[in-house]
């Protein structure tokens, strides 16, 4: 019976995971097709229809999963908040899975749009699904792409944990998603040059591989014609535990004793049940 009622758990979790990180997907390569392929909207409108896909998707599945929709705040999570292990790799695959599935919305909602802008379906909107080093422009490398992955995802983790620690000044639980949503604007606005600041492996993966299938032969490789694909992965998981490592030496240890909540969840107002379990987060995303 426990075993059942674990798994039935597990399996909420993962939908939660998948539906909140589809809806980020929707609105983030949604903006990003109409900004590039549709020439309706900018950089800013980018950010901030990210963010407010980070924010919708966390009111998504915060209650349910904890919203972390990125497999770099999983790890992050499993490596110093206590999140199971075992859980890691199903929340990653959710993750991944939702917003592979957005990104076959977009991609088949913008078909006309995106096949008039470039009709051989190139680097010129490959973007729209997935990073590029400099945005497939400017003069930024592999290990420069690399380097602002790692960085970039550092700061989400840290900030991430910050807003999330009870212990701490904390929003309230209802707020506690749009400042997540905000977090990722201000990255967007502040680092989203030398890679498009993807820190998020399941937001870049899934979508490449869904514009793969549907016809963009060079998914994998940047503009230079080099294997890319990893950079978005392995980045964001090493900053991710970076950031994460660096709020718990530096903040963290520093902060009031008091009851250590559930990892993995977001806080609940104190005259309901659960109340004091911990807020686990969102993404990137």
């Amino acid at each position: 019976m426990a075993e059942s009622v674990r798994a039935r758990g597990l399996l909420g979790e993962l939908a939660a995971e998948f539906a909140g990180t589809m809806i980020l997907i929707l609105f983030g390569t949604g903006v990003v097709a109409q900004v590039v392929a549709g020439g309706i909207g900018d950089h800013d409108s980018i950010a901030w229809a990210w963010g407010l896909g980070v924010t919708l998707g966390v009111y998504v599945a915060a209650r349910i999963s904890g919203a972390h929709l990125n497999p770099a705040v999983t790890v992050a999570l499993a490596a110093f908040k206590g999140f199971p292990w075992r859980k890691v790799f199903p929340y990653s695959l959710a993750q991944t899975a939702g917003a592979f599935v957005a990104a076959l919305v977009v991609r088949w909602n913008y078909t006309e749009v995106l096949h008039a802008a470039d009709p051989g379906l190139t680097i010129k909107t490959q973007g729209v699904f997935s990073t590029l080093p400099g945005n497939g422009t400017l003069p930024v490398g592999t290990w420069g792409a690399f380097r602002d992955q790692v960085i970039g995802t550092a700061i989400l983790l840290l900030l991430v944990l910050t807003v999330s620690d009870l212990r701490n000044s904390a929003p309230a639980a209802n707020l506690a998603p749009f400042v997540v949503g905000l977090i990722v604007v201000a990255i967007g606005m502040a680092w989203g040059t030398d890679a498009g600041y993807a820190i998020n492996p399941a937001r870049d993966f899934g979508p490449r591989l869904a514009s793969f299938l549907t016809g963009y032969e060079t998914a994998w490789q940047d503009q230079y014609g080099r294997l890319y694909f990893w950079v978005p992965i392995v980045g964001p998981l090493i900053g991710g535990l970076l950031g994460a490592g660096l709020y718990q030496i530096m903040v963290a240890r520093f902060l009031p004793p008091g009851e250590e909540p559930e990892a993995g969840r977001v806080p609940v107002p104190a005259d309901e049940p659960g109340a004091g379990r911990v807020p686990a987060d969102s993404e990137a995303a």
